[in-house]
C-alpha cells in the first residue's frame, strides 16, 4: 500500500530544489517504502524562482508568500530551505498548524531561537527532521554501527573539521550569510553545526569546550538583490559591505564518555573544496572519512584485518540505503543522494507517526555545544556545555 504525502517547500534556491528533487526520487529508488511524496506547493519570495517550482520541478501550486504554504490544507509537511532569520516564524507557525516539519539546519540563526523552534514543535507534538545529511553517509552508518558493536573498542580521540570553499573568494558576494543581522552567526551554526552533530553521532555528548573565532574576509562585493546564490562573484570595483559573523571556529572538546578532541570550521580557508571530515581512535581501532571522497572509509582494525594500517574501504551496496541508488561495489553516490535517504528516513516517521529520525532536538543538542563555544571565545576560558531546553 503506498501514502501519499503533500509536500510543501518554502525557499525555492539551491537548497530548497535540492530538497524537491529528493523528494521526487524516493519512489524510484526505494518503491519497498510504500511512500509518494506529492509537491503541492513551493513558496519563495523571488517570483522567477517561484515560477520554476511549478513549471519544472512539479509543485503543483507556487507563491511568493510563504503562509500560503502552511495554510495550504493537502500540505502535510512543510519543508524550509528558507533564509535563518524565517525558521523560527515558519516553524512555529507550521506547528501550530500541526505540520511536520522539515528545516535546513541551523533551525535559527542563534542557539536560543533552535531552543525555541524545539519548544515549539515539541508543544505540538509534531515530527521533526533537521539537514544533518552527511549522518546519511552509507559508510557512516557502518562506522556508526562498528562502535556501537564494541568493534573499535572505547573511544579516546575524535578530530572533526568541516574546511569549505564557499567562503575563500574575496570577491564573492557578500550573500545573507555573512551577515549577522540577517544569517545569526556565521560558520558557528552555519558548518559547526553539522561537525558538531556527526561528533555527537558517532561518540556522543560533548560535556565543555574552550573555542575561538576570526573573520579572515573583513568586506565583500555587495550582491545583486533576488539573483543569484552564496556561490556567485562579485568585480574588483564594485561596492563592499562589512562581513559582520565569524569565517572560523576552532575548538577543544571533552566528550562525557571520556574520549577528547578538536572541532575547526572555516568558509575562507584556501585549499580544501568541501572538507567535511574527520578521525576517531579507540583502544581496538581507528577510522577516517572525509566527504571529498565520501565513497571511501579508511578503517584500522587490527585485531580482525590482519594488516597494521589503515584498510580502505570502498562505498557499494553492502552497506545501508547504498544499493536502492546504486548496486554493486565501488560504484559512487554523490551528496543529493545524501539528501534522498535523509528525506526518506523523515518521511517514514511522518508515516509511522514516531520520531524516528535525526530531528529538533539533535539540532539543540548542536545549539548548546555551539553555545558554549560562543562564551567561550569571549571569555577565553573552558566552558560548560549546558541545556538550552525549554519546559
Amino acid at each position: 500500500m503506498t501514502q501519499t504525502i503533500g509536500i510543501g517547500v518554502i525557499g525555492f534556491g539551491w537548497m530548497g530544489q535540492a530538497h524537491s528533487r529528493s523528494y521526487r526520487r524516493i519512489p524510484m529508488h526505494f518503491p519497498e517504502a510504500g511512500l509518494m511524496p506529492r509537491l503541492v506547493m513551493a513558496a519563495d519570495n523571488v517570483p522567477a524562482r517561484a515560477d520554476l517550482a511549478r513549471m519544472n520541478f512539479g509543485f503543483e501550486h507556487s507563491t511568493t508568500e510563504w503562509l500560503d504554504v502552511i495554510n495550504h490544507p493537502e500540505v502535510e509537511v512543510v519543508n524550509i530551505a528558507a533564509p535563518n532569520k524565517l525558521h523560527r516564524p515558519i516553524a512555529e507557525a507550521a506547528a501550530a498548524a500541526g505540520k511536520a516539519i522539515f528545516c535546513e539546519k541551523p533551525v535559527g540563526e542563534s542557539p536560543e531561537v533552535t531552543a525555541a523552534i524545539e519548544f515549539a514543535a515539541r508543544q505540538a507534538g509534531v515530527i521533526t527532521s533537521v539537514g544533518f545529511n552527511y549522518r546519511w553517509s552509507p559508510l557512516v552508518q557502518y562506522l556508526k554501527q562498528l562502535i556501537e558493536d564494541g568493534r573499535l573498542g572505547d573511544l579516546t580521540h575524535y578530530r572533526g573539521r568541516f574546511f569549505t570553499m564557499y567562503g575563500r573568494d574575496r570577491l564573492g558576494v557578500l550573500s545573507w550569510r555573512y551577515l549577522y543581522e540577517e544569517a545569526g552567526y556565521g560558520v558557528l551554526t552555519d558548518i559547526m553545526s553539522h561537525t558538531v552533530d556527526m561528533a555527537h553521532n558517532l561518540v556522543g555528548p560533548i560535556s565543555r569546550v574552550v573555542a575561538a573565532r576570526e573573520i579572515f574576509i573583513k568586506d565583500r562585493p555587495l550582491p545583486k538583490p533576488g539573483l543569484g546564490t552564496h556561490y556567485d562573484r562579485g568585480s574588483p570595483g564594485d561596492p563592499r559591505g562589512e562581513v559582520t559573523n565569524e569565517d572560523y571556529v576552532g575548538a577543544l572538546v571533552e566528550f562525557e564518555n571520556g574520549a577528547r578532541g578538536t572541532l575547526e570550521v572555516d568558509r575562507s580557508i584556501f585549499g580544501p573544496q568541501s572538507q567535511m571530515a574527520f578521525e576517531l581512535n579507540g583502544d581496538r581501532g581507528a577510522a577516517a572519512w572525509n566527504l571529498e571522497t565520501m565513497n571511501e572509509l579508511q578503517l584500522y582494525l587490527p585485531e580482525e584485518i590482519p594488516v597494521d594500517g589503515f584498510t580502505r574501504v570502498l562505498a557499494g551496496d553492502a552497506f545501508p540505503h547504498h544499493g536502492n541508488i546504486v548496486p554493486g561495489g565501488g560504484n559512487p553516490i554523490g551528496y543529493e543522494d545524501l539528501k534522498v535517504i535523509e528525506t526518506l528516513e523523515f518521511l517514514r516517521s511522518v508515516a509511522s507517526g514516531e520520531q524516528g529520525t535525526v530531528g529538533f532536538a539533535d539540532a539543540l543538542a548542536a545549539a548548546e555545544v555551539e553555545a558554549a563555544m560562543a562564551r567561550s571565545w569571549e571569555s577565553g576560558a573552558w566552558e560548560k556545555v549546558t541545556s538550552l531546553r525549554i519546559d
